[in-house]
C-alpha cells in the first residue's frame, strides 16, 4: 500500500507540473515523467504480487487475500496497460514536435525569402540604398503630410562630378566600390525622416522632410559635399570626389513629387556649370 500511495503523490505531482508549462516540449517532458513513474508502481506491484504468491504458497489463506492477490494482479496489468499507452503518446508528441519545428524552419524561411524579395523591389542592389520606387513612394507621402500640416520640404539631386573617369581610368569594379562608399557617407547624414536614395548610375535623390527654411536645406547641403569629399580609398588610391547638388522646396519650387525633382535637377546643373557645389531652384 505504500508504494502504491508514493505513486499516487509522484504521479499528482508530475500532473501538477505539466500544467504550469503549455509548452510541447515541456509537456512531453512531463509526460515521460509520468511513464516512469507508471513503470516504478507496475515494477513494485509486480514484486508484491511475487511476494503474495510465495505467501500463498507457503501457507493456506482465506479466500479474501485471494481476491485482493486477484485485485492486485489486475491493477498490475492496467498500469503496465496505461504505461504502453503512455508511451505511444509521447511518441506521437515527439513526432508532433519534430513535424511543427520542421513547420516553423519552413516558416522562417518563406518569410525570409519575402523580406529578401521585399527589399530587393525597393532597394538599389550595388549600394543598398532605397531605389526610385521607395523614394517616390515616401516623396509622395512627404507631401500628403506637408500639406496636411502646412511644412516644408526639400529634395536634393545629388550628381557625382566626373564620374565616368573614374570607371574609364580604374575600371568599373573602383566605380562601384566608390559609389558604395558614397552611399554609406550619405546615409550617415541622413536624418530619421529623411530618405536619400540611388536615383541611377551616379546620382542620387534626397528627400527632407520638413523643414524650416532654405537655410536648413543648405547646410544639409553643405555637409553632404564635405562628406563626399573626403578620400575613397580604391585599392592604393586614395580619390577625391566632388558633387553637384540642386535644391527644390516644396511648395515654392512644385506641388508635385515630378515638379520637385525635375526643378532640383535643373538646379544642380546650374551648380555644376557654376561650380558653386549646390544651387537652389528659382
Amino acid at each position: 500500500m505504500k508504494s502504491k500511495q508514493n505513486g499516487q503523490v509522484k504521479l499528482g505531482q508530475l500532473t501538477k507540473q505539466s500544467k504550469i508549462s503549455p509548452s510541447l516540449p515541456n509537456t512531453l517532458a512531463h509526460s515521460e515523467q509520468i511513464k516512469d513513474v507508471v513503470v516504478e508502481c507496475a515494477e513494485e506491484l509486480s514484486c508484491v504480487n511475487i511476494a503474495l504468491k510465495q505467501v500463498r504458497a507457503d501457507q493456506d489463506q482465506p479466500a479474501e487475500v485471494e481476491k485482493a492477490l486477484e485485485k492486485s494482479g489486475e491493477v498490475e496489468m492496467k498500469v503496465l496497460d496505461v504505461a504502453e499507452q503512455l508511451t505511444a503518446v509521447n511518441n506521437a508528441l515527439e513526432e508532433e514536435i519534430i513535424e511543427r519545428e520542421r513547420l516553423e524552419h519552413q516558416l522562417i524561411s518563406v518569410k525570409a525569402q519575402e523580406e529578401s524579395a521585399r527589399h530587393a523591389a525597393f532597394h538599389d542592389p550595388l549600394t543598398g540604398l532605397p531605389n526610385r520606387v521607395l523614394f517616390n513612394d515616401r516623396l509622395e507621402h512627404g507631401l500628403t503630410q506637408a500639406t496636411r500640416h502646412g511644412w516644408n520640404l526639400a529634395v536634393m539631386f545629388v550628381d557625382l562630378d566626373e564620374f565616368k573617369s573614374i570607371n574609364d581610368l580604374y575600371g568599373h569594379d573602383a566605380g562601384d566600390a566608390v559609389l558604395q562608399t558614397i552611399s554609406q557617407r550619405l546615409k550617415e547624414t541622413t536624418r530619421v525622416d529623411d530618405t536619400v536614395s540611388r536615383h541611377g548610375g551616379d546620382e542620387f535623390l534626397y528627400l527632407l522632410m520638413e523643414i524650416n527654411n532654405i537655410r536648413d536645406a543648405t547646410l544639409v547641403a553643405k555637409k553632404i559635399i564635405k562628406a563626399i569629399q573626403k578620400p575613397c580609398n580604391i585599392g592604393t588610391r586614395d580619390l577625391v570626389i566632388r558633387a553637384s547638388i540642386g535644391i527644390s522646396i516644396f511648395p515654392k519650387n512644385g506641388k508635385s513629387a515630378d515638379d520637385l525633382i525635375k526643378s532640383a535637377d535643373k538646379a544642380m546643373y546650374q551648380a555644376k556649370r557654376l561650380k558653386s557645389g549646390y544651387t537652389i531652384a528659382k
